[in-house]
């Protein structure tokens, strides 16, 4: 009547790419007014006015608030404010997150509590142009000179905190 289920032998293993998940920040108390554009992802818990385009994941935290025209990218989580319309395959609006503009999106999730003053258009696909021009070339190569440099300072300040605790514990015996 039961039978045991046969397991393949093979494991499927998950990969995460950095588009799935927070590779930088905006922190508390960090005001910005720019143009956001490449690919990864990117959490917003400060002040944030311009445009955003990212090939990725975009996380708006509670103390985030993010003023846009549009707003793109492959992911979008909002438990803060946007003003602003939301491009996105995939769209969540937490019990905490506000959203004053219209939102296109493939795929969209609230919570509780949630608030959205806008139209929801729901399509098949979405596709987020990002500029592509020099995401993953660095600006410029750093020299040997640099290098010799960052590293001499980097010593100087790990002998100038050794002293200060030493210093320290001196004064204390």
């Amino acid at each position: 009547m039961f039978k045991r289920r046969v397991e393949s032998s093979s494991t499927q293993q998950v990969v995460i790419t950095p588009t799935e998940r927070v590779t930088s920040v905006l922190g508390p108390g960090i005001t910005w007014k720019g143009d956001l554009t490449g690919s990864g992802g990117i959490r917003i818990e400060g002040s944030y006015e311009g445009t955003v385009a990212i090939n990725g994941l975009v996380v708006i935290g509670q103390s985030g608030r993010v003023n846009t025209e549009t707003l793109k990218a492959k992911t979008v989580i909002v438990a803060g404010f946007v003003q602003g319309n939301i491009e996105a395959e995939k769209l969540e609006i937490r019990s905490s997150g506000h959203v004053w503009g219209d939102v296109k999106v493939v795929s969209f999730k609230t919570e509780e509590g949630a608030f959205l003053r806008g139209t929801v258009t729901m399509e098949e696909e979405i596709t987020i142009d990002v500029p592509v021009e020099n995401l993953n070339e660095p600006t410029r190569q750093i020299t040997e000179e640099e290098v010799a440099a960052m590293r001499a300072a980097l010593a100087a300040k790990k002998k100038s905190e050794a002293d200060q605790v030493s210093d320290e514990t001196k004064t204390e015996e």
